[in-house]
């Protein structure tokens, strides 16, 4: 009687396996043929008024802080879940740093006030923890629904910042605060520096380790995730304190480039880091996204809007086109899906 024969995997080519890791998603290839369709069509109607240095440099100054925003509503949106206090937090947090610069890190000797000024920073990050474990304990222990816990943590932590400045704007902060938000490194925006050192670890966070792989899991099958034996609690706890810790980067960002903190600044950006997300590929139910796709729709986003205001369009027409933009990306997505029902299946190679 002969021996069953063993059968033994082969690991592919490194060449393949490297091929198939930077491969781009359906996502990311109607995104970048959407970018290269409205570069055209702007090109004809702007020329030289869209592309040149002073645009580009003006898009590159404004695009980093909607995205550093829209991270954070993309972490709890791949859990399935969704955080409106985002921006609550990050004025609530430069007011706090905002506090601190103004009150006690202008005077005294040169150790003394840089160890105000990391106080400030801490204070700033400090404050957007607590929010951040609010908004996790409340929904991960309590159960209350991600949309009521932050709606709620959104409206106790603008009632926060309203009430401790009356509305009033702090302003006036140390030389490198103003050089984070206006100045340049090389030609390079700070600000753009910074968004890259946020976003190149935070998409190897949701894609190359078990937390962001937890986050995707929870998204998908809650109860699943729950049999498996993690501790979905946790997890849920740290998904709102990340959205927190980004957020406060936002504001202090916004604070940096305006020189001042108010409880109202940025409150525009929510529902676009909704549609940003989306409009990224980020599955509004949660379980799919990635960070290339958020960057790449934040980047078409950032491009109607300068051109829609060299055009002297109505910045509600602006966001009437970023919603038909979403229609049909979304819609072509759903059509594609339907017609590979249709076409005949690839045989295996």
């Amino acid at each position: 009687m002969s021996k069953p024969s063993m059968v033994t995997y082969t690991a592919p080519p490194a060449r393949a396996a490297a091929a198939r890791l930077w491969k781009p998603g359906p996502v990311l290839l109607r995104l970048t043929v959407l970018f290269l369709l409205l570069m055209f069509l702007f090109g004809v109607l702007l020329g030289h008024r869209l592309f040149n240095g002073a645009a580009i440099r003006s898009m590159a100054f404004q695009l980093p802080e909607l995205a550093i925003f829209s991270l954070a509503m993309m972490v709890p949106l791949l859990s399935g879940g969704l955080d409106l206090s985002i921006i609550a937090t990050a004025n609530l947090s430069a007011l706090a740093a905002a506090f601190v610069f103004t009150h006690f890190g202008v005077s005294g000797s040169d150790a003394s006030v840089l160890l105000w000024h990391i106080a400030a920073l801490v204070a700033a990050f400090g404050v957007a923890a607590m929010v951040g474990l609010l908004n996790g304990t409340v929904i991960a222990y309590l159960g209350v629904s991600p949309i009521l816990a932050t709606l709620g943590t959104m409206t106790m932590v603008k009632g926060i910042a309203v009430g401790l400045t009356h509305g009033g704007v702090i302003a006036g902060f140390p030389p490198f605060m103003v050089f984070i938000g206006n100045g340049s490194i090389l030609g390079v925006p700070v600000v753009l520096l910074v968004f890259a050192v946020i976003a190149i670890p935070m998409g190897v966070l949701l894609t190359r380790t078990p937390f962001g792989q937890r986050v995707t899991m929870l998204g998908s099958n809650l109860q699943a995730v729950r049999y498996s034996g993690i501790d979905t609690r946790r997890v849920l706890v740290r998904v709102y304190l990340l959205s927190a810790l980004l957020s406060a980067v936002a504001g202090l960002l916004m604070m940096a480039r305006f020189n001042s903190a108010n409880a109202a600044y940025g409150e525009s950006y929510l529902l676009i880091t909704i549609l940003a997300a989306v409009l990224g590929g980020i599955d509004p139910a949660g379980g799919f996204g990635k960070v290339s796709g958020l960057v790449m729709s934040l980047i078409v986003l950032q491009l109607v809007s300068t051109a829609a205001n060299l055009l002297n369009v109505s910045q509600f027409l602006s966001l009437a086109l970023w919603g038909a933009i979403l229609l049909g990306v979304a819609g072509i997505g759903r059509v594609w899906a339907w017609a590979r029902l249709f076409l005949p299946a690839r045989k295996p190679s």
